[in-house]
């Protein structure tokens, strides 16, 4: 049997359900950067708490592992950082989903969303500028390099594809100066 591919595990599902949703994490660094291994992707999804149980018909308990409607509703509700997991039984992929509530920049990714083809399915991404500044975030938070690599691969990758105007904007916005320069030592720039 074929392995089901990572990324349309999760996101077939979404695109029937019709939600609005951005692939980002280690996910987006890949298509906009170098490949690396990863296990799991990263989703921010616009819910309503009436989607709810839409979310568990699109995500069956016979394949998926989906928390239950009271657990969604209570984070769907959360006006910032809700988020949940997602996981395929058969392959142990995970998704870990987080609901874009009132954060800002997750409003910002979903308004910039771009679009790819892959194997047939849409599949909606992250601008760069907002996988860089949360990648940004999270190396301020861990200190762990990947986070490093991962920007200056998108940088060296497709950085004809990032207003750097507007990503310094909000790397001051976010006060991410120093994270930023360091991300930006790892690019020889």
């Amino acid at each position: 049997m074929q392995e089901p591919d990572l990324i349309l595990v999760f996101i077939s599902p979404l695109n029937r359900l019709g939600v609005p949703y951005v692939v980002t994490g280690a996910v987006a660094s890949i298509i906009y950067g170098e490949p690396r291994l990863t296990h799991d992707i990263d989703l921010v999804v616009e819910l309503k708490r009436a989607d709810a149980g839409k979310l568990r018909e699109a995500f069956p308990a016979a394949e998926f592992y989906c928390p239950p409607p009271e657990v969604l509703s209570i984070e769907i509700d959360r006006p910032r950082r809700g988020h949940f997991n997602l996981i395929h039984h058969e392959s142990g992929f995970k998704a870990d989903v987080y609901v874009a509530g009132e954060d800002e920049l997750h409003r910002w990714a979903l308004s910039r969303k771009r679009r790819i083809e892959f194997e047939g399915e849409s599949i909606w991404v992250a601008p760069p500028e907002y996988v860089i500044l949360r990648k940004l975030e999270y190396y301020r938070e861990g200190r762990s390099e990947k986070h490093l690599r991962d920007i200056a691969g998108i940088l060296e990758m497709s950085g004809d594809q990032v207003d750097l105007k507007q990503l310094e904007q909000m790397v001051t916005e976010w006060r991410l100066e120093s994270e930023w320069l360091e991300a930006q030592k790892h690019t020889g720039r």
